[in-house]
């Protein structure tokens, strides 16, 4: 990055590397619940594949605009119906509210935090709040809470209009390259190199053009 210029060098030192570098992160992912957002969206491209270029651009648009569009109206109602929390994150934290039940707290230092339990893993949290008197609901992350999922569709998508209507576009132009192109016609020309098995195959066996028999030539 330094050789492209000091000033990319210095953006990433500003942000610092536990938040981008992955042997620096510690474990935790900075504001994507996985690691490859592409399969975040997998499942609303599923069936646009193997078609030409500009369908999957559409569909990609399109879906991803009603996709959007869907869950921006589910999490508002979620919100308004008073969710503090995704629907995903409640329900794991219902379940490890029934399961906390059965984890022994140790307590050891509660100023520091300091405790040992005999059953792991989430749910160990919510045994130890539940032995202190303590709100389980300041220990969870605020990525959870509706509010910050709102965010993530609070983007919306234009409709692309006419073409006609479009600006023109002054960009680079493509120009194809008619040595690989490919024959409209017969058997694809052969790349590879060719051994004495393949070249017997080719030339077949020799034929007599005056009687047609096989083994030796006119000559």
């Amino acid at each position: 990055m330094k050789e492209r210029g000091e000033a990319y060098a210095r953006w990433c030192d500003a942000i610092g590397l536990r938040h981008w570098v992955l042997a620096f992160d510690e474990g935790h992912r900075w504001g994507h619940m996985t690691t490859n957002l592409v399969e975040c969206i997998n499942s609303v491209l599923k069936g646009a594949r193997n078609l030409p270029v500009l369908m999957p651009v559409r569909a990609t648009y399109y879906r991803l605009n009603e996709f959007f569009t869907r869950k921006s109206a589910e999490t508002h109602e979620h919100k308004c119906a008073g969710f503090t929390y995704s629907v995903f994150a409640q329900q794991r934290i219902e379940a490890n509210m029934q399961q906390a039940g059965n984890i022994v707290v140790h307590w050891f230092n509660r100023q520091n935090e300091v405790f040992e339990v005999e059953r792991l893993p989430c749910r160990h949290v919510i045994a130890c709040c539940a032995n202190q008197r303590l709100d389980q609901k300041l220990y969870v992350h605020d990525i959870y809470k509706m509010t910050e999922v709102c965010k993530v569709y609070r983007f919306g998508f234009t409709p692309l209009g006419d073409p006609k209507t479009w600006p023109a576009y002054e960009g680079p132009t493509l120009v194809s390259n008619l040595a690989l192109r490919r024959t409209s016609k017969g058997h694809p020309k052969l790349t590879r190199y060719l051994n004495e098995i393949d070249s017997r195959d080719i030339r077949g066996p020799q034929i007599c053009r005056l009687c047609g028999a096989q083994g030796y030539s006119q000559s």
